[in-house]
């Protein structure tokens, strides 16, 4: 029989926790952790990092904008490559072009930069293209030369122009001073020390010799930077103009945003924004429009702008919505957040570069395989059609002319290549408007209305006035008569009286502007006087 203690077998104690061992935990915590570390680091270690230098001169507004779009393009391409990963590494060019090289060797040495980018000024690309020799890097550059020269490519073999060179603007200018029938121009631009203008000045000149038209005078700012009273300069500089000077018509070449902002307001307080004057600004400085003081661009109303057309395409408009957000953000300065065209080359510069990568793919690259992938570039950027042609951009420009009109401005014509003027781009299946063929042929102008300065939109400006100081009309009368009712001098009085003179005056009350004249008389025969004429000493 069985006992109650022995009616149930027996079994050994055993306790359990609630919670197993902190240090335990622990353990098996720094082991997942660095297991997930190492596959991590395994996983970044197949991205391939390109390092990218950006030379760009962030105090500008054009600088903002090329940053700012080149940290959405970097942005956007780390966000969808998978096993491909850029890095973009800022530097400023400083004053002076040396500077931008300085900033070139580092980003070379200490950042191992596989591609440069940027330079706003043809001086900086260059030195900087040099730099790009030696070192076997490539250079994408915002900056061209006004005159491409046929071995610029073997100088510089690792510099690809994001731009077009000046030709296109100058046959722009030249057809806008052949529409009006302007005979004289006055050139004004602000001096870089480094004459980077002389190329500019000798196009436009060449351009308006073939239409019928000159320079008559140019205008040289010194640079802003160098100046103590810029306005003081600016206005001593304007007086002499007015003084000595006939021409009206004013061509803005290049200026900084301060030199044009006293260029413009002092002009206006002197009248020379005024009624029956013309100015005509460059694409460089058009682009300052959509970031300019309101009081500044108010004494700019009638000048005529020209500047590079794109497309407002999707893509685009996705891009202006991320812009408009970020730089709203970074630059609580800036009043406007409408990108530019420099904002779009920018970003386009950044799409050249992945494309050229991924068009070399896993392969190893070595400089002189991305150089060439660069420029073999062939796609539609925002800012247009990218493919080079002997190192720059081979598709010239569609331009359009702006008119500013109070505190804004309004677009008016485009300007196609080997076209002209015309009101639509569509110019192909014969819907277009031109006006010529060809820069000489052009007779009428833009499709307009066009405002004028001075309010002046029922003619157009003449573009000439008399000078300030212009030496009188010297009219010669002689003394001695056929016909006394024609013209005689009467005894005791100086001016001369009859129907001649008569219709002389009459004529002079009709002119619009005055017209300084002194009558002198001659005492010798009518051959003497015409002889005297001749040669300017009667």
């Amino acid at each position: 029989m069985f006992t109650r203690e022995n009616s149930l077998p027996t079994f050994p104690h055993i306790s359990f926790n609630k919670f197993p061992n902190p240090c335990f935990l622990l353990s098996v915590l720094v082991i997942f952790l660095l297991t997930l570390s190492n596959g991590v680091e395994a996983a970044a270690s197949t991205n391939k990092v390109t390092n990218i230098g950006a030379i760009i001169d962030v105090s500008t507004r054009i600088g903002k904008e090329e940053k700012t779009a080149m940290e959405i393009a970097v942005q956007n391409y780390n966000n969808i490559s998978r096993n491909h990963e850029l890095s973009l590494h800022f530097r400023h060019p400083g004053g002076e072009p040396l500077q931008a090289v300085n900033a070139a060797e580092e980003l070379i040495k200490e950042k191992k930069v596989e591609v440069i980018i940027g330079m706003d000024k043809w001086e900086e690309a260059a030195l900087v293209a040099s730099m790009g020799n030696r070192s076997q890097v490539p250079i994408l550059s915002f900056a061209a030369p006004a005159i491409t020269l046929p071995l610029t490519s073997l100088r510089w073999p690792f510099l690809i122009r994001m731009a077009s060179d000046w030709s296109e603007q100058t046959r722009c200018v030249a057809a806008l001073v052949r529409c009006y029938h302007w005979k004289k121009v006055v050139v004004i631009y602000e001096d870089d020390v480094y004459g980077g203008e002389s190329g500019n000045l000798a196009l436009l000149s060449e351009a308006l010799q073939e239409v019928g038209s000159e320079i008559e005078y140019r205008l040289v700012l010194p640079p802003f930077s160098l100046l103590t009273n810029p306005k003081e300069v600016v206005q001593d500089e304007l007086i002499k103009l007015q003084n000595d000077i006939e021409s009206r018509v004013f061509i803005v070449l290049q200026s900084s945003l301060p030199m044009l902002t006293n260029l413009f307001r002092e002009a206006k307080n002197m009248g020379l924004v005024g009624r029956d004057t013309a100015w005509i600004v460059a694409n460089s400085i058009t682009s300052f429009l959509d970031s300019m003081d309101n009081s500044v661009i108010s004494s700019m109303e009638g000048t005529l702008g020209i500047q590079t057309y794109y497309s407002s395409s999707s893509s685009y408009k996705r891009f202006e919505t991320e812009f408009r957000k970020i730089f709203r953000s970074q630059y609580l300065d800036e009043d406007n957040f409408h990108p530019g065209i420099q904002a779009l080359r920018a970003y386009d510069s950044i799409g050249t570069v992945t494309k050229a990568i991924e068009k070399l793919g896993s392969n190893s690259s070595s400089p002189i395989t991305l150089l060439n992938s660069v420029l073999e570039s062939d796609f539609t950027g925002l800012s247009g059609k990218i493919h080079f042609k002997d190192g720059m951009l081979s598709q010239a420009p569609i331009l359009r002319i702006a008119n500013v009109v109070g505190k804004k401005y309004k677009e008016l014509d485009f300007w196609l290549p080997n076209f002209g003027f015309s009101d639509t781009l569509q110019v192909e299946e014969g819907k277009g408007r031109s006006k010529n063929s060809d820069v000489g042929n052009i007779t009428r102008g833009l499709a307009g209305p066009v405002i004028w300065p001075g309010d002046l939109n029922w003619r157009d400006p003449k573009g000439w006035a008399m000078p300030t100081n212009a030496k009188p009309l010297r009219i010669i009368v002689p003394k001695r008569t056929s016909f006394d009712k024609f013209v005689t001098f009467r005894a005791g009085k100086t001016i001369p009286e009859g129907f001649c003179i008569d219709l002389f005056n009459k004529v002079v009350e009709e002119l619009n502007y005055p017209l300084p004249h002194e009558f002198f008389v001659h005492e010798g025969s009518y051959d003497e006087m015409v002889e005297g004429v001749r040669n300017k000493n009667a």
